[in-house]
């Protein structure tokens, strides 16, 4: 009954994901790298910015092995982590 007296009351509607779903590693090719990421993370303190360098392999992984859909790295939040690689690369002539 109490449900009749809701009249105002709006109904929920459930969305997709922004990123929509991507399959699980079920064979593993990631777990390495999962692993990498989650003992940095128990090392740190779960300190997140200290293992950004493995969260981004983590995440290359998965995008090369079509886990998760192709996204620019700096989009994902890695551009600086990028320019600091691309500086350390000498120049080819």
């Amino acid at each position: 009954m109490s449900t009749a007296m809701n009249f105002g009351t709006k109904s929920f509607k459930p969305r997709p994901p922004d990123k929509g779903a991507f399959p699980l590693d079920h064979f593993g090719e990631c777990s390495a790298f999962k692993e990498r990421f989650m003992e940095c993370l128990r090392d740190s303190g779960y300190e997140s910015g200290a293992c950004r360098q493995r969260a981004m392999a983590y995440l290359e992984c998965r995008m090369e092995r079509q886990l998760m859909a192709n996204e620019p790295l700096e989009k994902l939040g890695f551009k600086d982590l990028i320019d600091e690689k691309s500086e350390a690369k000498p120049e080819k002539l």
